[in-house]
């Protein structure tokens, strides 16, 4: 049975099942598709299937596509990790901050991963605003003392830097740099343009019980205060897919795949990143505990280590709604799943991920 079949399979038993709405999956290895399926429905309420452009909500496995740009960056001379946020973004220097770099952020190390408590989905919507209140607010640690995720700051502070020392925006360096070299310009987006929106699957809330909130006071209440705590019905908010937030983004799953099978330098044409940076990415940077998430962690330049971690060659990220894209340098793999069941349950991807790798190693 071919990789394309045990997958489809896969897709479609989960699909059945009721535990997936619609699911998009893409397994490209060493720059050959090798699965690329589709199952369900995009948009219940109006029949809609997914089909291969359908674009998903993906969470924070944007912030792996923000990551990349950043080292696509570096590898051309426009950045360079350890410049200093303050060098080109003066504010930021508030309070302590001004010898926060480009490698804290990528590290999650920078000290700065809570917004203000009363943020709303507007102020998250608004760029100008939350890049002002993040330059004024007050550091959790001394940059690269300690590790803890940056869920709705990374991005804001990522682009600003980028913003600020090239002229140029985040978005606009992904699809200069990285989306339209590799002929995938419409299905990438931290902003999804107003034409595309027709085109993103619908999200839909689990059947169990979500989990309950943090404790009030906690750090991971404060680093996602309740007004901005993504959930289906904030996932679907036109301002929120429309605007430029990348600590989350929409996209396909083949075209997420080929950005990573790009960063393992398989894609003919579209020459990103150096070996040395590539196997400098996929390192392990951090192992110890998450002092925001208050939980173990592990962390690559950039990037989560993986679903079933290699050090040392695997490297992507994962989104709260169970979507997930990675890349594995030893394999040769990339791949990636989308979903719109809105829930923590990486079933689907981790299902992906043992089909994938176990069907190699035959």
């Amino acid at each position: 049975m071919s990789l394309q079949e045990q997958v489809q399979g896969g897709v479609d038993a989960l699909v059945a099942s009721g535990a997936e709405v619609g699911l998009q999956v893409a397994v490209i290895e060493r720059g050959r598709v090798v699965a690329d399926v589709v199952a369900g429905a995009a948009d219940l309420a109006r029949g809609r299937a997914v089909t291969p452009d359908t674009l998903f909500y993906a969470a924070s496995t944007a912030k792996g596509v923000a990551s990349a740009v950043a080292h696509v960056l570096v590898e051309r001379g426009e950045l360079a990790y350890d410049m200093r946020a303050a060098d080109v973004w003066p504010e930021f220097a508030a309070h302590g901050k001004g010898g926060v770099t480009l490698r804290h952020v990528l590290l999650h190390t920078a000290g700065v991963p809570a917004p203000p408590y009363d943020t709303t989905v507007e102020d998250l919507c608004d760029w100008d605003h939350m890049c002002a209140v993040l330059a004024e607010s007050r550091p959790w640690w001394e940059p690269g003392t300690r590790f803890g995720y940056h869920a709705q700051t990374f991005g804001f502070l990522l682009g600003e830097i980028v913003r600020r020392a090239t002229g140029r925006t985040l978005a606009w360096w992904l699809r200069e740099a990285i989306t339209r070299p590799l002929g995938i310009e419409d299905e990438v987006h931290f902003g999804v343009p107003e034409p595309l929106l027709d085109r993103v699957a619908r999200q839909v809330a689990p059947v169990e019980s979500p989990p309950g909130p943090p404790e009030p006071g906690s750090p991971p209440d404060k680093a996602n205060p309740p007004g901005i705590r993504p959930d289906a019905a904030y996932a679907n908010r036109p301002d929120v897919l429309c605007s430029d937030i990348p600590s989350a983004g929409t996209m396909t799953a083949r075209a997420a795949a080929r950005i990573y099978s790009a960063l393992l330098g398989h894609v003919d044409g579209v020459d990103l990143l150096s070996p040395g940076r590539r196997a400098e990415l996929a390192a392990l940077h951090y192992e110890g505990m998450d002092e925001v998430m208050e939980m173990p962690a592990a962390w690559a330049f950039g990037f989560s280590p993986g679903l079933r971690p290699r050090p040392g060659s695997s490297f992507g990220m994962v989104g709260m709604n169970g979507s997930a894209a990675y890349a594995d340098i030893d394999s040769g793999i990339a791949f990636a799943v989308m979903r719109n069941r809105f829930s923590p349950d990486m079933t689907a991807a981790s299902q992906i991920d043992r089909i994938a790798f176990s069907a190699r190693s035959e």
